[in-house]
C-alpha cells in the first residue's frame, strides 16, 4: 500500500536518522519534503545530499527547483544546469562547441534547442525575440505541433529534426535565465506569441460567444500526473455549467498548437490543470483559471501566490491540502460567477 505524503516524509526522515551520511537518503528526505511544500527543510536536506555526494546531479537539480520555486532565482538557475546530466530530464546538451555562456551576440548567430516538454518549450520561448532584439541572428528549434505558432515570434524557427547551418553559439531553452540573470523582476512580458493568420481564418466561428474552454487531465506520462489532473471531468463541468457556463472540451488535442491558440482566442475564460494549454493561455494573453494539486506543485508556480509572475493573465487555484479538488472547483466557479457580466 501506497505511504501518503507525511508517511513518505516520515520514512524519508527515519532513513536519514538511521543513515546520516548516505547523501541517497538525505536526497530523498528532500525529495519528500519538497513534495509537501516544505521548502526550506527541503533545501537543507538536498544540500547536505550534495555535500556527503557531489556527483549527484539529481540533488543538485532538486535544490535548484527548490530554489525557483521559493523565487529566488539567482542561485536557483545555475543550480539547475545538473538536469543536462539526468536523461530523464530530456535535456541532453548538443554536441557541438560553442554553447552561449552570456556572451554578447549581436552580429552572431544562436541555435535555441528545445527540452522537457511543449509546456516548458512555449514558456521560455519568449526569451527568443528578447534575444534576436539584441542583435542575434536566433534560430529556434521546437517539436513540430509548435512550430508553425512560434513562427509568431518573428525570429527563424525550424522543428527538430530539420538540417541547419553550425551556429556561432547554441543554448538549451531552459539555460538561457541563468546567463541573463533572469530574476521574478526582469521576466520577459507576456503576451509573447499569436494566432496565425491562417489558423484564425479556419477556425472562425468555432467557439459560441462567451464559451469557456477546458481541461481536466494531463498527459498520462507526466510523472506527477495521478496528481494534477481531476479524476473525472464531470468534477470540473458540472459546477461550471451550474454557474451558467457553455463549455468547449479541450482536452483532447486537435490538430497543432496553432490550431489550439486559435481556438483559444474565441473564449472567454480557459480552465485547466497544470498542462501546456495554461502556458498557451498565458501566452496568448488569454483568461485562465489553473489548478494546481497540493502534491509536487511545479516551480514555475512558486508558492502561496494567486498570479504568476511569468503569466500575468492566469489566476492559479490551489489545492489546500492532498486530493482536495473539491475547494478548488467550488472558488473556480464562484469566480467565473463573478466573471459574467
Amino acid at each position: 500500500m501506497a505511504l501518503s505524503p507525511h508517511e513518505a516524509v516520515d520514512a524519508a526522515d527515519a532513513a536519514v536518522q538511521a543513515q546520516p551520511q548516505s547523501g541517497r537518503a538525505h536526497y530523498q528526505h528532500g525529495l519528500a519534503l519538497s513534495a509537501v511544500g516544505r521548502l526550506d527543510e527541503a533545501a537543507e536536506a538536498f544540500t547536505r545530499a550534495v555535500e556527503l555526494e557531489p556527483e549527484q546531479a539529481a540533488a543538485t537539480l532538486g535544490l535548484g527547483q527548490v530554489r525557483l520555486a521559493q523565487g529566488d532565482y539567482e542561485r536557483g538557475w545555475p543550480l539547475c544546469e545538473a538536469r543536462k546530466l539526468i536523461p530523464s530530464q530530456n535535456a541532453r546538451p548538443l554536441p557541438m562547441p560553442g554553447e552561449w555562456q552570456g556572451e554578447a551576440l549581436a552580429g552572431r548567430s544562436l541555435l535555441i534547442w528545445p527540452e522537457q516538454g511543449f509546456g516548458d518549450q512555449i514558456q521560455f520561448a519568449r526569451f527568443a525575440p528578447v534575444l534576436a532584439a539584441q542583435g542575434a541572428r536566433v534560430t529556434l528549434v521546437t517539436d513540430p505541433p509548435l512550430t508553425h505558432l512560434f513562427r509568431t515570434l518573428g525570429v527563424e524557427v525550424l522543428a527538430r529534426g530539420d538540417s541547419f547551418p553550425v551556429p556561432d553559439h547554441w543554448t538549451l531553452a531552459l539555460s538561457i535565465p541563468r546567463w541573463r540573470g533572469t530574476t521574478l523582476e526582469t521576466i520577459p512580458a507576456a503576451p509573447y506569441l499569436r494566432v496565425p493568420d491562417d489558423r484564425r481564418a479556419k477556425w472562425a466561428g468555432h467557439g459560441p460567444k462567451g464559451a469557456v474552454g477546458f481541461a481536466w487531465r494531463g498527459r498520462p506520462t507526466h510523472p506527477n500526473d495521478r496528481h494534477r489532473s481531476l479524476p473525472s471531468p464531470e468534477l470540473l463541468t458540472q459546477p461550471l455549467q451550474a454557474a451558467g457556463a457553455t463549455l468547449i472540451d479541450l482536452t483532447e488535442p486537435v490538430g497543432d498548437f496553432a490550431d489550439l491558440a486559435a481556438m483559444v482566442a474565441q473564449l472567454d475564460l480557459v480552465v485547466t490543470v497544470d498542462t501546456a494549454l495554461a502556458h498557451l493561455a498565458g501566452a496568448l494573453g488569454r483568461p485562465c483559471f489553473v489548478l494546481l494539486p497540493w502534491l509536487r506543485t511545479d516551480w514555475r508556480w512558486l508558492r502561496d501566490r494567486s498570479d504568476s509572475p511569468w503569466y500575468p493573465s492566469l489566476r492559479l487555484f490551489r489545492q489546500p491540502s492532498f486530493g482536495d479538488w473539491t475547494s478548488v472547483i467550488g472558488a473556480v466557479a464562484a469566480a467565473y460567477e463573478d466573471l459574467r457580466p
